[in-house]
């Protein structure tokens, strides 16, 4: 039935508040922005330490609004072409076609699935607390999109809000992430959502600390928390952080695939346990928003990938020489092969690994991870204090 019937105010709630959220969020970007006035270099749409003081608060507001608005839909438009290429590279692996009826080569296909699911009918349990149901699904979005306000993607400071303390802001983005997950499993008043919500919160508590302990070993040489920073001392050095950090590089990619809930470690989602986990009472445009939550957090996740361990958007070197003869080819380009690669990585664990147990990923995690970050966290400080 046309969800408008029953539920007609569920779709405007649900835009309102995303509306809202989005709102609350570019004034605290905004400040971000205004407190690094140092960098006068940064590139911006508008001097804000001059447009700020001249004009109207109600216009700069406006303007970061714009700002924010031209961030998020490159995001929006990588995410439902990821779910296309996610398919095409399932199927491939599947020897099948994969989805090729919509648009040329399925082209279309994204474009459909949204449209699908932002005009099916949203169900709210009758049980269920409704205000926490209704906004647990925007808390997951608006938090995915928030992350996104201090990547660097290109050079020259390419970056929406840009001051020192920006890993740190992403730390804080990703431990708040948990509470729009468990927030959807207890308000649904399931079981099986329920269960999902803390196995989420578990996992992904878990393996923040490994991350954490992982990228200090990379703060610890670069000396600064600004990404930018990472990927000039990556470029001073002529290197990569990939090639002395492979070991963690390798922990840090497997506690990506936990973070983000990606096979074989989407024990929230185990249908052959929990149906479809926290989510599992979601239909419509609330299942549309933690999905599209989700695939944001794995573009993030690989952009950091590639920031933190292939020199972002430097080339491939070879002290001063490029391996390939490709001296013109654009920054940007480098950038955006290596982040596909992370993402090819990403679908093609989920092609052919099988499911983990919850209890060899908690061994995995605490028992594995957490001490050999330590170990290298201390290795690394040994030899800086020598160095």
């Amino acid at each position: 039935m046309f969800f408008f019937k029953n539920y007609k105010k569920y779709f405007l709630f649900s835009l309102i508040t995303m509306m809202l959220l989005m709102l609350f969020s570019v004034p605290i970007l905004a400040y971000c922005s205004i407190a690094s006035l140092v960098y006068k270099d940064a590139f911006v749409l508008f001097k804000y330490d001059q447009f700020f003081i001249k004009k109207p608060f109600f216009l700069f507001l406006l303007f970061n609004i714009g700002e924010f608005i031209i961030l998020i839909i490159p995001v929006l438009f990588a995410v439902a072409f990821l779910t296309l290429l996610e398919r095409k590279i399932l199927g491939s692996v599947q020897r099948r076609r994969g989805p090729g009826v919509v648009g040329i080569f399925g082209f279309l296909q994204p474009f459909a699935d949204g449209m699908k699911l932002f005009f099916k009918e949203s169900i709210v349990p009758a049980q269920s607390n409704k205000v926490t149901f209704l906004a647990a699904p925007m808390i997951s979005l608006s938090l995915s999109f928030m992350g996104w306000a201090v990547v660097p993607v290109f050079p020259y400071n390419y970056v929406y809000s840009q001051f020192d303390l920006a890993l740190l802001y992403l730390f804080a983005i990703s431990s708040l992430s948990v509470y729009g997950v468990i927030v959807a499993g207890w308000s649904s008043n399931s079981k099986y959502s329920f269960l999902g919500s803390l196995r989420s919160a578990a996992q992904m508590v878990s393996y923040e600390v490994s991350i954490g302990l992982i990228l200090i070993s990379i703060i610890l040489c670069v000396k600064s928390l600004k990404l930018e920073d990472v990927v000039l001392f990556q470029m001073r050095y002529n290197t990569w952080f990939i090639l002395p950090f492979f070991p963690v590089f390798l922990m840090f990619f497997i506690s990506s695939l936990v973070e983000t809930n990606r096979p074989p470690f989407d024990l929230p989602e185990a249908e052959a346990e929990l149906v479809s986990g926290y989510n599992v009472e979601y239909s419509g445009v609330g299942f549309a928003f933690f999905f599209i939550a989700e695939y944001a957090n794995i573009l993030l996740m690989s952009f950091l990938s590639v920031i933190f361990f292939f020199g972002g958007w430097l080339p491939f070197y070879t002290g001063n020489y490029f391996v390939f003869f490709f001296g013109n080819i654009p920054h940007y380009f480098w950038f955006f092969f290596k982040f596909l690669i992370i993402l090819y990585l990403f679908i093609l664990v989920r092609a052919t690994l099988p499911r983990y147990r919850y209890d060899q990923l908690m061994k995995l995690g605490w028992k594995y991870f957490l001490p050999f970050s330590l170990s290298w966290v201390i290795l690394v400080s040994i030899v800086l204090f020598i160095i």
